[in-house]
C-alpha cells in the first residue's frame, strides 16, 4: 500500500508543473540542501563513459566489483563499455528498445523498465538482483529511469540497496522540492539512500534551465554519485566545483555551473 501511495503522488507531480499556491518553507529547503552536501574520500574520481551525455564520475574503488545494474538504456552504453574494459559484468534493461546499441559477451539485457512491480514489462531492482548474482558480492548501479528512481528507491528494501558499492542515479524534477509535496518526495528518497551511502559528487545535467525561487537554485535534472559509507576511511566536505573531469551533458545548450547552495 505505501509503494501505491508514493506512486500516485510521484504521478501527480510529473503531471503538474504549477508550484501551487503553497510553497515549501525555505527552512526546510536549505536544511535539505545542508543533509546531502558532497565529501571527499579516500577515493579519488574517475571519469566513465563518454564526453557528453553517458559519462558519469565514480570513486575509484571499482576492484573486485562483481557486476553493474544499469537500467535505462536507450541508444547510449558508453558507461558500461568501460566497465566491461574492466572486466565488469553488465545487467542492463529497457523495456524501449529491442536489443541493445552494441554487443559484448559482458553484457546482459532485459527489455522490461525497472519499477516496482515484476510483469511482462517491468521488473523490480531487487528481483533482478536476485536473478542475476550471488547474495555476498559487491555491485554498481547506474541508473537514469525519468523520474522513476524515487519509486524503485522507496520499493527496494535497504539490504539490497547496501548490495551496491557505489550508486549513480539521475535524479529528475528536483526544482519540484518547491512544492511541499514535491519536497517530501525527494527529501526521504535522499534520507533513505544517506543511511549507508554518501554522496561524492553531483552534476547539473544542461538539458534543463535553473529553476530559481527564493533566493535557491535548483538545476531540475542531476547526477549524483553515492559510495557506501563503509568503504570510507576519510572525508571532508567538499568545496569545489565543477570537478576538471565534468562535461557538459549536451553541447546545444549553454552549460552552468552546480549552484553553490548545494555544495
Amino acid at each position: 500500500m505505501r509503494i501505491q501511495i508514493l506512486t500516485i503522488i510521484k504521478k501527480i507531480l510529473l503531471k503538474n508543473r504549477a508550484f501551487g499556491t503553497r510553497a515549501t518553507e525555505k527552512r526546510k529547503l536549505l536544511d535539505f540542501l545542508e543533509s546531502i552536501k558532497p565529501v571527499k574520500t579516500n577515493y579519488d574520481l574517475i571519469r566513465l563513459g563518454g564526453d557528453s551525455d553517458g559519462g558519469y564520475l565514480i570513486p575509484n574503488d571499482i576492484e573486485n566489483l562483481e557486476a553493474c545494474f544499469s537500467p535505462g538504456v536507450a541508444n547510449i552504453a558508453d558507461f558500461e563499455i568501460d566497465l566491461a574494459k574492466k572486466g565488469i559484468k553488465c545487467f542492463m534493461a529497457d523495456y524501449s528498445i529491442e536489443k541493445l546499441p552494441i554487443n559484448n559477451s559482458l553484457f546482459d539485457f532485459e527489455k522490461k523498465y525497472l519499477g516496482s512491480t515484476n510483469n511482462k514489462e517491468y521488473i523490480t531492482l531487487e528481483n533482478w538482483i536476485e536473478s542475476k548474482t550471488s547474495n555476498k558480492s559487491d555491485l554498481i548501479l547506474q541508473m537514469d529511469i525519468e523520474s522513476s528512481e524515487y519509486s524503485v528507491i522507496f520499493d527496494t528494501p535497504s539490504e539490497i540497496l547496501k548490495r551496491f558499492r557505489i550508486l549513480v542515479i539521475e535524479f529528475h524534477k528536483l526544482h519540484y522540492m518547491f512544492n511541499p509535496m514535491g519536497f517530501e518526495l525527494i527529501s526521504l528518497t535522499f534520507e533513505k539512500i544517506l543511511k549507508n551511502f554518501e554522496i561524492v559528487h553531483i552534476h547539473p545535467n544542461n538539458v534543463d534551465k535553473l529553476v530559481e525561487y527564493d533566493g535557491i537554485s535548483v538545476p531540475p535534472t542531476m547526477e549524483f554519485t553515492f559510495l557506501r559509507k563503509d568503504r570510507i576511511t576519510s572525508k571532508t566536505r567538499n568545496l569545489s566545483f565543477p570537478h576538471k573531469l565534468d562535461q557538459a551533458n549536451t553541447y546545444k545548450k549553454d552549460d552552468f555551473v552546480l549552484p553553490k547552495c548545494w555544495y
